[in-house]
Formats: structure tokens, sequence, C-alpha cells
């Protein structure tokens, strides 16, 4: 019985192995045909893999410059809240960050915006701190350097109408009368111009308010920078949280706080409502409609395109494995039908095919994905300066989807030979 059991093991084995050489010796002698398989097999595979591994950095690098535009989330305080007056508190600012952060990674910076005089102007002065704003808005054009403790950093609007240089002395005097009702107004503001994520726009060029008491005395900072964006916070004067608690002789709660999510769309207005849910809060949420609809509009197309050209790509594939296929089939007809003759079924026979169609899919795919991650690799160097780490599941994808397109490609030829007739293919011979 063991006898038995082992020569019937070596026998599944020496079957196995004589299919195998059969294979492989088909392959080897018509190679010119098995090069066109494969040959189609990759550049169907490094396309794909690169146009997918493009498409999927692309979003994500877009989004993170997009992002450094601005916030495209923005919380103030609601209007008919009592709290109004006082801002946001810490806790609060706390408790909105957490809830957003449950939802998706941001970053995030608070604003406080009292009215100040300077020259017995009024201006807007922002206590920031410089390091989470900075993080947020990359694209501010700053010279000199940000605020910092005894160091502001005024818009360039308003240096143009101080005269005020980089290095010079500025005398910032703050009034109880001057912010009655100062921060709902500071909030109110804000909110409006939810589309720049801006400080609260000063009423009149320059950032100046009015000019109705000439008054001394002050605080007297240094100009540290002077920034320069193009938009409304070229009115403002922006000092460090601290400095302008100091200043208005108390701290008090956030006018604005801005989220730069990495959510868009739906998923970000998704977190705003959730925000907007919770009345308690006295807050409201609301997304930047600017940023957030151009970098969804624009993904939307990537990703269109994508699609559009992975399916001509796979139709080409298919179209080139097929055909070579077809190509090997006719070439061994006279084979097939021996084969036939001698008792082969025709299930035999199309085994074969079925067997050797995965291999080109196979060397296709592999070759094919290491080229495509070279040009995607190539791709986001040169155009965005980034790195592009090796996707490991989308290579399993891309080969697998190679193997299958060339099995599939296979089937109509496979049915092509089972018909042979052996007789027509002899009596030709």
């Amino acid at each position: 019985m063991k006898g038995r059991r082992g020569r019937f093991g070596m026998g599944t084995m020496t079957n196995g192995r004589m299919f195998t050489i059969m294979i492989l010796s088909a392959v080897f002698r018509r190679r010119s045909r098995a090069v066109m398989a494969v040959i189609a097999s990759t550049v169907g595979a490094a396309t794909l893999f690169c146009l997918a591994a493009v498409c999927i950095a692309v979003p994500q690098q877009m989004s993170e410059d997009m992002r450094s535009y601005g916030a495209n989330l923005i919380v103030t305080p609601v209007e008919s809240a009592s709290s109004s007056a006082n801002g946001v508190d810490a806790a609060m600012v706390t408790h909105t960050t957490e809830m957003v952060e449950a939802k998706t990674p941001a970053k995030v910076a608070t604003y406080r915006y009292e009215t100040v005089r300077i020259n017995s102007a009024s201006y807007i002065m922002a206590g920031i701190d410089s390091a989470k704003v900075k993080a947020i808005n990359h694209h501010w054009s700053v010279q000199g350097s940000w605020p910092a403790p005894g160091k502001v950093m005024v818009g360039s609007d308003v240096a143009s109408a101080l005269g005020l240089k980089i290095g010079g002395d500025i005398t910032i005097a703050y009034r109880a009368a001057d912010n009655g009702g100062g921060a709902s107004g500071a909030s109110a503001s804000a909110s409006s111009s939810a589309s720049s994520t801006a400080a609260p726009s000063a009423s009149s060029k320059d950032g100046r308010v009015s000019t109705d008491i000439l008054e001394e005395g002050g605080t007297s900072f240094t100009v540290g920078g002077i920034v320069d964006t193009g938009g409304s916070e070229d009115e403002i004067v922006y000092a460090t949280a601290a400095d302008l608690d100091k200043l208005a002789g108390g701290a008090r709660g956030a006018d604005l706080i801005e989220y730069s999510a990495e959510a868009s769309g739906s998923a970000l207005q998704s977190i705003a409502d959730s925000i907007n849910a919770m009345t308690s809060m006295g807050v409201k949420a609301q997304t930047v409609t600017k940023i957030n609809t151009a970098n969804s509009r624009i993904i939307t197309m990537l990703q269109t395109l994508f699609w559009l050209v992975s399916v001509v790509v796979l139709v080409l594939t298919f179209v080139g494995v097929g055909t070579t296929m077809t190509s090997i089939v006719s070439q061994r007809r006279n084979e097939i039908g021996l084969r036939k003759a001698l008792g082969a079924p025709s299930a035999g026979v199309g085994t074969e095919f079925y067997a050797e169609s995965p291999m080109y899919g196979l060397f296709g795919g592999v070759l094919g994905t290491v080229l495509g991650y070279g040009l995607a690799r190539v791709l986001c160097a040169m155009v965005f300066e980034r790195a592009l780490p090796m996707n490991w599941p989308l290579a399993a994808v891309s080969v697998l989807c190679s193997i299958f397109i060339a099995v599939i490609a296979t089937i109509r030829p496979v049915r092509k030979a089972s018909r042979i007739d052996p007789a027509v293919v002899l009596r030709e011979e």
C-alpha cells in the first residue's frame, strides 16, 4: 500500500513536471510572440501604476498646497451668545479642536482682535501665536520676522500709512472705550470675511478706523516685520497674544479659530455641521468656500481623467494580449489538431493556454509596475518636488490586474482552439 502511494505521488509529480516543461518549451519555441505578450502587459501595467500612483499622491499634495493658502474651516462666537463679548474661551477652543481632529488631522490657530490707537488713529490689532498662524498661512509674504515679545508685525498698508520700517519703533495705545462691544464686532466681521480667512477689515483705508481723538502715550514696540498678502491682513497690526493681553489689561477669549483640515468637500462640511449642531457651545463653524470648492473640483477632475485613461489603457492591453494569444493559437493549429486526433480533450488544450497566459501577465505586470513606479517617481520629483514612496498594495493590484487581463484575453483564442477539427488539420497536412 505504501509503495503504491509512493508510486502514485511520484507519478503525479512527474505529470506536473512534464506539464511545466511542455509549457516552457512552447513559450521558448514561440518566444517572439511571448515577448510581444509580455510587452503588451508591461506597457499596460506601467501606465496604470504610474497614473494610479500619481493620482493618489497628487490630491494629497494639492490638498497640502491649497491649505497653505489659508484655513478651510473657521469657528467664531455666536453673535447672540451671552459670552460673545468675551470670545471663545480656551476650554471651548480645546473642545472644538478635539471635535475637528476626531474626524481629520488639522492645524489650528486662534486670533484675538482689539482696536488700538497709533498716532491718534485707530487700527485693528491681532493677538496670535506666530508659529501656529505661520503654519497655516504659508502664502503670507513677510519681510523681517513674525511677532515676538516686544515686537510686532504690521500689515503693508499700515506700514505705508505710518511710514514704518523694520527695526523702527511704534507706540501703541489701548482704550477700553474704543472696544465697547468690540469683541463681538470683531467676531462678526471675521465671520463675514470667511472667504479669505482674514481678520476683520478696517472701516477705512490703511486700517484706520477713526481719527477723532488726539492722544499721546502708549506702549512702545519694535517693528519686527511687515506682512504683504494683498488682502485685508495688510490692514492689521500683529502682536503675540501675551503682548496684546498685557496691552489690553487682561486676557480674553479668541474671536476667530482657524483650521487647516485635511478633509475637503462634503467631509469638511460634515465637520462644520457637527459643530453647529451643538448649539450649547456658543460657536458657529463654516467652511472657506473658495479654497474648499477649488480643491474638490481639481481633485475630481484628476480622478475623472485617471479613470478615463485607465479604461483606454485596459482596453489596449486586452487587445494586445488577446491578439498575441490568437496568433499563438494560429501558429499551433497543426499541433492542437494532432493532439486532439490522439485523444487529447479540448479542456486539456485550453488548460495549457490558461497556464501560459498568466506567465505573460505576471512577467509583464512585475516589469511594468517597476517601470511605472520609476516614471511616477520622476514625475513627482520634477513637477511636485517631492519623493514618492512605493505603494505596495497598489503594486500588488497592478500585477494581479495584469494577470487577470491576460487570462481574460485568452478566453476567445481558447474557444477558437477548442473548435479546431482534427480531420481538417490532418487532411491539410
